[in-house]
């Protein structure tokens, strides 16, 4: 059996793309990330290798998106660990496949802790964002998971509510000194339930007459006006990112579209008036 022998750094010109790669579809999609945080903390991971073609040569077995982004940034070498002999290619396709199973994205709470950590060190969340590659409104959103109350926290840990829903309760049950944690996590698992526009309703409705019963303001916006129905066009790749953002929030597509467009409006000052 093939045994990893060395750990080095090989040029991307002595690199071959090996037939046993288990991503053969869509390889150089959202790279953004990947090529930033490559350049910001450098690469974190080595790719897998084995001998190649001819000598000098090197197989890709693992790592074929960490070498396009190597190549985007212009780099001319990448860690590389060397398997001490050629492996078949399906041995190939097995090695390949579990480093993709194994190799998972950070979860919500780690990249909250993270966030939460470097915006504490630095002070700012331009910091932040220049520190992780991460984007603005995603870095801004994981810290303020810190601000939530506990009953809130425990809400988006376990899953139950989306980050984006608990920080709108927050927003709608600051009731100065005497928020009911009893309230605020009925209010949050209500709110789950209901689309971005409708959570957005509650939360304005809310912080403008907090005496009013939350089951009254959750049936005023889920039977009140409905919405105007808004049609766009988007990039393929900007599309596959709404998305994955979607799926970050438990939500659809479309829900998180309208829910981005109103926090926009809100953040820019257009919803004050």
């Amino acid at each position: 059996m093939a045994k990893i022998v060395e750990v080095k750094q090989i040029d991307l010109s002595n690199l071959e793309v090996g037939k046993g790669q288990s991503r053969q579809r869509d390889t150089a999609k959202d790279l953004d990330e990947l090529v930033d945080s490559i350049q910001r903390v450098g690469q974190l991971q080595p790719i897998l290798v084995c001998p190649g073609s001819k000598p000098g040569k090197y197989e890709m077995l693992t790592g074929q998106r960490r070498f396009l982004a190597h190549k985007i940034l212009k780099l001319k070498t990448i860690w590389a660990a060397v398997f001490d002999k050629k492996v078949d290619v399906i041995t190939a396709k097995l090695i390949s496949l579990t480093e993709n199973l194994v190799r998972t994205e950070l979860n919500n709470k780690d990249a909250i802790d993270v966030c939460t950590a470097l915006y504490k060190h630095y002070g700012s969340i331009k910091a932040v964002v220049e520190e992780t590659g991460l984007s603005y409104p995603k870095v801004s959103k994981y810290i303020k998971y810190d601000a939530l109350m506990p009953e809130l926290k425990k809400l988006v840990d376990a899953q139950t509510v989306p980050l984006a829903t608990a920080l709108r309760v927050q927003k709608a049950a600051d009731w100065g000194d005497n928020i009911d944690p009893k309230k605020a996590v009925a209010l949050a698992k209500e709110m789950s339930k209901m689309s971005g526009d409708q959570q957005q309703k509650v939360s304005e409705e809310l912080q403008e007459n907090p005496d009013k019963s939350i089951s009254s303001v959750i049936k005023a916006a889920k039977t009140g006006p409905k919405g105007v129905k808004v049609v766009t066009i988007l990039l393929q790749e900007h599309y596959q990112k709404l998305k994955s953002y979607a799926k970050t929030e438990g939500t659809t597509p479309a829900d998180a579209a309208a829910s981005l467009i109103v926090e926009g409006l809100e953040e820019k000052g257009f919803l004050e008036e």
